[in-house]
């Protein structure tokens, strides 16, 4: 058993050279890059479809999709006009910077200004892998329950910003807010949360202002 410790370390270190490696391409071609992660039906794609359309016709967006199988999101999000990537890992529970490098050859970075990676939903092996991103999102939502960042603390205290999906369903569910917050902010004091419902139009443009002024602050670093 403790020979397995050096080689988990081997490959996460090993990530960590590649996602560096990521993160100068991405500056370099200056392309901000957002990675969102969430367990599964929390509402990545969903948050997708509602963010790309409300952008300013002048950012030129990608997509990285995420999945243990299928096309089907790739789909959803081709769908809008936006140029989109599917890795399938085959099983794998998360996006990997190796992977998104390799996705990286079907995009043109530099004719793209903000691209988005959907990881594979999960909120436990996303949070070790650093693929190269300029922002951690985290999304969950309320039909999963007010306890994820007391179940899963590692992800949610990577998070740049938490979105908090389907607040439509907040009269119907056995959801507290309150408790929600009180476990982010034990992990994570400083990450704007985001209460949205991607169905209804909720809280996004709260979402889409705070995204949009990081990606001016990347694109422009010496304005104000």
């Amino acid at each position: 058993m403790t020979e397995t410790i050096p080689v988990v370390q081997h490959l996460l270190d090993a990530n960590e050279q590649v996602a560096r490696e990521n993160r100068a391409l991405f500056d370099r071609t200056r392309t901000f890059v957002v990675n969102l992660m969430s367990s599964p039906g929390a509402g990545k794609t969903s948050l997708l479809q509602a963010t790309l359309p409300r952008l300013p016709q002048d950012v030129q967006t990608g997509v990285i999709e995420g999945d243990i199988a299928s096309r089907l999101d790739a789909e959803r999000i081709a769908a809008l006009g936006v140029a989109v990537v599917q890795i399938n890992t085959g099983g794998t529970c998360h996006l990997d910077a190796p992977m998104v490098r390799g996705a990286l050859q079907h995009l043109d970075l530099d004719r793209l200004d903000l691209v988005f990676i959907e990881n594979v939903g999960n909120l436990i092996c996303p949070a070790n892998f650093a693929l190269g991103a300029h922002l951690n999102v985290v999304l969950a939502s309320t039909p999963e329950g007010h306890d994820k960042p007391y179940k899963y603390p590692g992800m949610f205290r990577l998070a740049d910003a938490v979105i908090l999906n389907k607040a439509d369903l907040i009269p119907w569910l056995d959801f507290d807010q309150q408790i929600f917050e009180r476990g982010l902010r034990m992990v994570n004091a400083h990450a704007p949360l985001f209460v949205v419902s991607c169905k209804t139009g909720e809280g996004l443009d709260a979402w889409l202002t705070w995204l949009l002024e990081r990606y001016e602050a990347f694109h422009h670093p010496n304005n104000g």
